[in-house]
């Protein structure tokens, strides 16, 4: 496929790595720094289309491992792709399944064409191999679409580190020739773990492909946070600058904003729905744990700050409640208010790289949610 610019870069800022950008897509622009939420099943959970769409949120990912599996590509395409099947007009990114299928420990069995795994459903034998993979993608039709690519554990020895990395690049250069759905743009994955040297030569050998974006891949497994900043400091100044970059599985309030200074312009993570399930909310003045019991009477919204749907019509003492009661509503509302939360922050740091004012904006953040 013809290699089309699709992101473009509006301002740097002065002080840091950080770049106000647009992604434009067949489904529509997005600004960046974004964060993305993760319908993985194409489902956002707990949240329906319009409820997401009304949190701002523009750009949405998706599972191609969960989707192969359940209910099948072959059945998305048949409603026309991910778009109509989920009813989200908006762009979708899908991952390609590399980290569940590596996160399958010894129900999977990795080789040169690809990688051989049972479904954690029933079981069942199943290859995914680079071609196959975009194959599946292409069925989904994703407005941007992620290489397979072999995601290393944290910790990893050397040796092995460098053995997947290698595999990677060669994975990514067969996905780019399998790669035919005209429209999608698709995304090479760095590896490398915490090799400095690996990082470099990942990079390198996917800048020679010339993908149109880059992500950030196998950080955020397990290392501390000071590592990934390391890493991630060294890594980024490695891509393209014309171009964009992504950083997979990272949707806390500081990463995002460490991410951002560094110049990530694009986040995924499960952990705005998956906290939001559970009870545990983001707030301008730190997490807040709705089923304590010092809430039960308190007549206040979640955030004073906030403008989403759960903020403007209730108070913490009736979504505690509902979470005590286990009203399906407590997850939805609890999961609206993060997502929010994150579309707002996400927000906020564009104005302040717009308005040359990153660092002050950062420091309010990072002193609530470092």
């Amino acid at each position: 496929m013809a290699n089309q610019p699709i992101w473009t870069c509006l301002k740097r800022d002065a002080h840091s790595m950080a770049r106000l950008g647009r992604l434009d897509t067949p489904h529509g622009a997005v600004e960046t720094p974004v964060f993305m939420p993760v319908g993985t099943q194409a489902t956002v959970k707990a949240m329906t289309p319009a409820s997401l769409k009304e949190t701002g949120a523009e750009l949405i990912l998706s599972n191609t491992y969960h989707l192969y599996l359940r209910p099948g590509a072959d059945l998305v395409a048949a409603h026309g792709g991910l778009h109509r099947f989920m009813h989200w007009d908006g762009p979708i990114l899908t991952d390609s399944g590399g980290f569940q299928v590596f996160s399958l420990g010894d129900l999977r069995k990795i080789r040169e064409e690809g990688v051989e795994f049972r479904s954690h459903i029933d079981g069942s034998a199943h290859l995914f191999t680079p071609e196959s993979v975009m194959d599946v993608e292409a069925k989904l039709g994703a407005d941007v679409a992620m290489a397979f690519d072999e995601c290393i554990p944290y910790p990893s020895e050397y040796a092995y580190a460098k053995e997947a990395t290698a595999r990677s690049t060669r994975w990514a250069r067969r996905c780019k020739d399998a790669h035919r759905r005209e429209g999608q743009s698709l995304f090479g994955i760095v590896q490398g773990g915490t090799y400095p040297d690996l990082r470099a030569a990942s990079a390198a050998e996917l800048v020679e492909m010339d993908f149109p974006g880059y992500a950030i891949g196998g950080l955020s497994v397990g290392e501390e946070k000071p590592v990934m900043y390391e890493i991630l400091e060294h890594t980024a100044p490695l891509l393209p600058q014309e171009k964009p970059r992504y950083l997979m599985g990272v949707g806390s309030p500081d990463c995002l904003v460490e991410g951002v200074l560094r110049g990530v312009d694009m986040f995924d993570c499960v952990l705005p729905t998956r906290i939001g399930r559970n009870g545990s909310l983001f707030t301008s003045e730190g997490r807040l744990t709705i089923r304590n019991a010092k809430y039960k009477t308190d007549m206040r919204p979640i955030d004073e700050n906030c403008d989403c749907y759960a903020c403007r019509h209730f108070t913490r003492a009736y979504i505690r409640h509902l979470f005590m009661a286990g009203e399906m509503l407590g997850a939805m509302l609890a999961t609206t208010h993060n997502i929010r939360f994150l579309i707002a922050l996400m927000a906020f740091l564009r104005k302040a790289i717009g308005e040359g004012r990153l660092r002050e904006a950062a420091q309010k953040v990072l002193a609530i949610y470092q």
